[in-house]
């Protein structure tokens, strides 16, 4: 296996600029020069800085809940954790609390950040803190979902026929079962 070389400078960025822009996304365009000298442009669409967060809620020790909730780029109806952007001022845990009390009508006594994932760096600057939340309570807030949002109850120990089916796909769901199920075996 070769080595990692922690000391490697990272790419000057000799200009950055914004050239495509919508409601939810901005894409930034960076004049880069690398330690050999080599140039190149590369785009990413550029996060707010703030993160997300997607919350695996546990309503017991051996049940998760779910979402069920249009997913616009697919045109269908998806199965996933309850996840949203942090807001201003926010922390990750308090993002958690209130997107779980948002989409799920849970809260949470008990909130642990067990890892960050990000989703094509080499595009996308973003991170996503995945959550555990358990000790829940019934306690709503109002989100910002056109329609209200389905909430499922799933074994943990059931999770090989979650991961069979055709509406639980999205990759940071997937990491986030992995590493829930890893983080409460270790616990």
């Amino acid at each position: 296996m070769s080595k990692i070389d922690p000391s490697k400078p990272l790419p000057l960025v000799h200009h950055r600029e914004i050239v495509a822009q919508s409601r939810l996304f901005k894409v930034e365009r960076l004049d880069l020069e690398f330690s050999n000298g080599a140039t190149r442009q590369f785009e990413r669409m550029a996060g707010s800085g703030r993160g997300a967060v997607m919350i695996v809620p546990m309503i017991d020790a051996d049940t998760m809940l779910l979402i069920r909730e249009y997913a616009a780029g697919t045109h269908s109806y998806q199965l996933g954790f309850p996840k949203g952007l942090i807001d201003p001022g926010e922390t990750p845990l308090q993002a958690a609390n209130r997107e779980l009390q948002e989409e799920a009508g849970y809260a949470a006594k008990s909130l642990h950040l067990i890892h960050a994932v990000s989703m094509a760096p080499t595009f996308f600057n973003a991170t996503m803190h995945i959550v555990i939340a358990q000790d829940l309570y019934p306690q709503q807030l109002p989100g910002d979902e056109p329609e209200p949002l389905e909430v499922v109850q799933w074994p943990m120990a059931d999770s090989d026929s979650l991961l069979g089916r055709p509406d639980f796909v999205e990759a940071r769901c997937v990491a986030a079962l992995f590493l829930a199920q890893k983080w409460l075996k270790e616990q």
